[in-house]
């Protein structure tokens, strides 16, 4: 059954939030009802470790509450994710206004309601620090860092919001906060809404799951394909011109079209290659004043559209068509998008790209959480033309 969430019901929240007092303590858990009949969750105090987040589930479905709103200056981050992630799975929507403070760990907590509002200047991101009288060493660190960048990203793509965030916050050191604009929570998708946008009244309906598709005995029905319009620019342009992408920083450029014949020169990442023609999965290529032959897997084609030069894809499955990829990516538990590749397969990736040590560090979180299969790789994609699903 389809929910309906009241987008001007949430500002009532904001006299109560007005009058609280700060709670920079454990975790407190308060229920409370607006003038117009909306109950919430009050969350505030530092996200510890030790909090017992039983105490909010049972609080939040005993007050039939339908959203979260929080007064917390932030804490522990594992703690906060998973309070996001406990909003969501009980269907809660999350508020935040400029008069109460969410920053640092609380802005991931506020990410895991299934509609997000905030006013401008509501929540607050900076670097993670390390506190405690626990020695750690250099190496110790560098591993939890990017343990910890990992599992923050993995939870930001599983609530929807553009992992590009974690950048932004990463400019600003533990002792700072930068609180985000109007403009920036609607970019990194921190928000859902834009109560101004709105006419009053408005209700959002939530979707409710799509029925099963019933397929006809012999053929596709139409409401199991994709839109017709996912169908377009699906031919390979010509390539003409672009440059050296491999692994290992360089690649060589061969006398002809096999793995095994002679290297001309080796090409690092970077530099420019003319493309005169193809054989099979080797371009005809000329550089450096020599012609000889590279590899498709080895060129970032500038007539392609595979996404940043430095950046790389996490590839998780491909398909020989559009529609068994299109419905790959609508039912996968993350944001997935799906490429036409120059061999007419359509491979399907991570929504977003990345640097080399983060887009490993993600893989192997993903795997371990069961949201991508295991035998799902980083690359970088040369071989992709352009997105065509499913925005």
């Amino acid at each position: 059954m389809s929910r309906v969430f009241s987008v001007r019901v949430l500002l009532c929240t904001a006299s109560v939030l007005l009058g609280a007092t700060a709670a920079h303590a454990a975790l407190q858990f308060h229920a409370g009802q607006t003038d117009a009949g909306l109950r919430y969750i009050f969350v505030s105090g530092d996200f510890a470790y030790q909090d017992d987040l039983s105490v909010f589930e049972a609080l939040a479905l005993s007050n039939a509450a339908v959203a979260v709103t929080f007064q917390s200056p932030g804490g522990n981050i594992q703690k906060a994710m998973e309070l996001g992630r406990l909003i969501r799975r009980l269907g809660l929507n999350t508020a935040q206004f400029r008069a109460v403070e969410c920053a640092s760990a609380c802005s991931l907590a506020f990410l895991g309601g299934v509609v997000r509002y905030a006013e401008p200047g509501a929540i607050g991101v900076h670097k993670s620090s390390f506190s405690g009288d626990i020695p750690i060493s250099t190496k110790d660190a560098v591993s939890v860092v990017q343990q910890v960048t990992a599992e923050t990203i993995t939870y930001m793509i599983e609530m929807g919001v553009d992992p590009a965030l974690l950048q932004l916050s990463l400019q600003y050191d533990s002792d700072d906060v930068r609180y985000l604009s109007k403009s920036e929570m609607a970019k990194y998708k921190v928000v859902t809404l834009d109560f101004e946008a709105a006419q009053p009244p408005v209700a959002i309906q939530l979707p409710s799951p799509p029925p099963s598709p019933q397929p006809a005995p012999s053929q596709p029905t139409v409401a199991s394909l994709p839109p017709a319009s996912e169908y377009s620019s699906l031919t390979v342009p010509q390539a003409h011109s672009g440059r050296i992408r491999h692994p290992r920083g360089a690649a060589p450029l061969k006398a002809l079209a096999d793995g095994k014949s002679a290297t001309l020169v080796n090409l690092r990442n970077g530099s420019p290659v003319t493309i005169l023609g193809s054989v099979a999965r080797w371009y005809r290529v000329q550089a450096h004043g020599q012609t000889g032959y590279m590899h498709d897997t080895w060129v970032y084609v500038d007539q392609y559209e595979s996404g940043p030069f430095e950046q790389r894809h996490i590839q998780v499955k491909s398909f020989d068509n559009l529609a068994d990829a299109s419905a790959y990516v609508r039912s996968a538990p993350v944001p997935l998008a799906a490429y036409l590749a120059t061999n007419g397969w359509f491979a399907v990736t991570l929504e977003e790209t990345f640097d080399q040590v983060m887009a490993k560090n993600l893989a192997i979180e993903l795997k371990a959480r069961g949201a991508i299969p295991d035998d799902a790789y980083m690359t970088y994609g040369n071989t992709y033309v352009r997105k065509v699903c499913c925005r």
